[in-house]
Order: C-alpha cells, then sequence, then structure tokens
C-alpha cells in the first residue's frame, strides 16, 4: 500500500527527488515501484531540517552569535547568522541530499 505522506514542494525532499530521477535512476525507480518513495523523501526532509537546526545552533554557540550580539549589532549579528545558514545549508546538502 503506497503511503499518503506529503513532500514540502520546496524542502529537501523535493531537492532529493530531482537528484535521484537525474543521477540515481535505479534507487528512483525501486523506492517508486515499491511504494516507499514518498516515505523515504518525507524521512529525509525531516531529518536534513533537524540537522540544519542543530547545525545553525552549533555553529552560532561556536562563533559567539548571540542575543547579545543581536541587542548591540543587529546589522553584524544578521550578517553572521546569514553566513552560519549558509554555511548549515551547505553541509546537508552535501551530507544528505546529495548522496
Amino acid at each position: 500500500m503506497m503511503s499518503r505522506r506529503k513532500i514540502s514542494q520546496s524542502g529537501h525532499g523535493q531537492r532529493h527527488l530531482r537528484y535521484l530521477k537525474k543521477h540515481r535512476r535505479v534507487r528512483y525507480a525501486n523506492l517508486l515501484t515499491t511504494g516507499k518513495l514518498n516515505d523515504y523523501l518525507a524521512d529525509l526532509n525531516e531529518q536534513a531540517e533537524a540537522m540544519f537546526s542543530q547545525l545553525v545552533k552549533l555553529l552560532a554557540e561556536k562563533e559567539g552569535v548571540t542575543e547579545v550580539l543581536k541587542a548591540e549589532n543587529q546589522m553584524l549579528w544578521v550578517q553572521k547568522m546569514n553566513n552560519l545558514r549558509n554555511a548549515a545549508m551547505e553541509i546537508v546538502l552535501n551530507e544528505l541530499i546529495y548522496r
């Protein structure tokens, strides 16, 4: 029986789906024909979101990006957080999505 779990249209699951279709065709076909594709993508999406959140938190702690900095120099805080988010996204993409 096929699962009805929805995949976020803009999420990591959709990115991985495009990757599977282009670079891992046999894996894509196996998941599709066994009815496991949606669950697989939903689980991957959840893992990616959790990993991203955890990485941003850890990187912020490591770099000293705190609420104190946010209160004292909001523009610097935004710049640093954007850099951390970009680094975390790159890690998630390389470790989970494009594998």
